[in-house]
């Protein structure tokens, strides 16, 4: 989750272009367009989600890891599940 203001206000923007872009793939499959444009644009759609979840990711790791003088076993092995489910 992100923590300032700002941090929640650019996850926010991103959020809303991921949505216009989804609603925009909808609206080229019910117009039957052709495949390419559309994967073109499942492909930006993915990058956005990519980044988006990269920002969250980095924004957790400042957040639990690097406000502690040591990291706990716990904090290592969820930011280690974390990753594992951002790398699928």
């Amino acid at each position: 989750m992100p923590h300032t203001a700002e941090d929640k206000q650019r996850a926010i923007s991103r959020l809303r272009r991921i949505r216009g872009q989804a609603e925009a793939l909808e609206r080229a499959v019910e117009a039957g367009s052709d495949c390419a444009p559309i994967l073109q644009q499942l492909a930006a759609m993915r990058g956005a989600v990519h980044g988006l979840m990269a920002d969250l990711l980095g924004s957790h790791l400042r957040e639990t890891l690097a406000q502690q003088p040591a990291p706990t076993p716990q904090a290592v092995e969820e930011t280690l599940a974390l990753l594992r489910s951002y790398l699928k």
